[in-house]
């Protein structure tokens, strides 16, 4: 990435030894085996990449290069970067909002849906000249979304305002952990039947839902919301599905002690631990600070020295890239690539 006259610095980086730690990195080789995967099942509009899961227009822009052209999104903030990347065939804010004059401002830019789920977000769409949206439907997990018998009626108020209704989603997201597969075929159904009765009331021609967890089990949408697939982390491997960690925290060791232990400087401040604490690949995590990991040194571990890079796979995507500037994509050590992760905050 730099002449060879010029030494590497930590804002144009050759290799992941040149990165100023703690960095996020995407190893592109797996990156591309898991678009791949994904592809095979979910081709083209089939698929509505959620950009929660990476909040990085470049991300989406490769994607888009794919044929997946809609996205979906959980803030104002990333339709906002969506729009201002040309990203704007088909904008879904999955989430309701009282924000949404944010939103209509850009309705002659792009093409926006939000999801309301009552008459007071209904009511906000109206007010902040929105366009279209989805009836959030409440499916079995405890968030947001109305009752199956409200979703009609909350369809009519919407027409009747003027708006275009498009049809449904619904998140089964309570049941993207289940590790039988059996059980989470059955469990999906029965969720997903609760969503088709509103489609019935509701019409248009979309119903959205599902996760990176149930990609394959969920037949009964005509799209799927993921997003956490390219990237993955610790919580979802464990499922054994056919995609790959492509994301790491490349940290450096900064003290060693002779008890056993030594200190990399990424801690709770580099990555989301609501799902546990990320995992060393070569060894075993001890704990997580603000500012440090402390791995344990043993037999079983590699000698580790002050300076010494190490990689640390997160337990949850999602609030660790939004810890992080950019993405720095490699094959092998050689960086070949940064997406800037732009689509943070609110």
């Amino acid at each position: 990435m730099t002449d060879a006259s010029t030494p590497p610095s930590a804002e144009d980086p050759d290799t992941v030894h040149d990165l100023r730690t703690p960095a996020l990195v995407v190893d592109r080789a797996i990156y591309q085996r898991n678009k791949a995967t994904m592809d095979a099942v979910r081709p083209g509009l089939e698929l509505r990449p959620h950009v929660k899961a990476f909040k990085s227009t470049g991300m989406a822009a490769d994607l888009a290069a794919d044929g997946h052209t809609g996205f979906c999104a959980a803030t104002p903030k990333e339709i906002e970067g969506l729009v201002a990347a040309g990203l704007t065939d088909d904008l879904l804010l999955a989430n309701q909002t009282l924000d949404a004059a944010r939103l209509g401002r850009l309705s002659d830019q792009a093409q926006i849906t939000v999801a309301i789920d009552s008459d007071e977000t209904l009511a906000a769409a109206v007010a902040g000249g929105v366009r279209n949206v989805l009836i959030d439907v409440e499916v079995g997990m405890p968030r947001c979304g109305c009752d199956v018998s409200e979703a009609g009626p909350l369809a009519d108020k919407a027409r009747a305002a003027g708006l275009e209704v498009r049809g449904v989603m619904g998140y089964e997201g309570h049941l993207m952990m289940v590790t039988e597969r059996e059980k989470k075929e059955y469990l999906v159904e029965k969720s997903m039947k609760q969503l088709l009765a509103a489609h019935e009331a509701v019409g248009g021609e979309i119903v959205s839902g599902g996760g990176t967890g149930t990609y394959d089990i969920n037949t009964w949408i005509t799209e799927l919301q993921a997003g956490s697939y390219l990237l993955l982390d610790t919580d979802y491997a464990r499922l054994g599905q056919p995609f790959e960690t492509s994301l790491t925290v490349v940290a450096t060791v900064i003290s060693v002690s002779p008890k056993g232990w030594a200190v990399v400087d990424a801690g709770l401040k580099a990555f989301g631990v609501d799902h546990g604490n990320p995992t060393w690949p070569d060894g075993e995590v001890m704990f997580c600070a603000d500012e440090h990991t402390s791995l344990v040194i043993d037999e079983n571990s590699p000698t580790l020295s002050v300076g010494d890079r190490v990689s640390l796979v997160p337990a949850h995507v999602d609030p660790t890239v939004a810890r992080h500037e950019q993405f720095w994509i490699t094959e092998g050590d050689t960086v070949v690539d940064k997406w800037d992760i732009d689509l943070r905050h609110w």
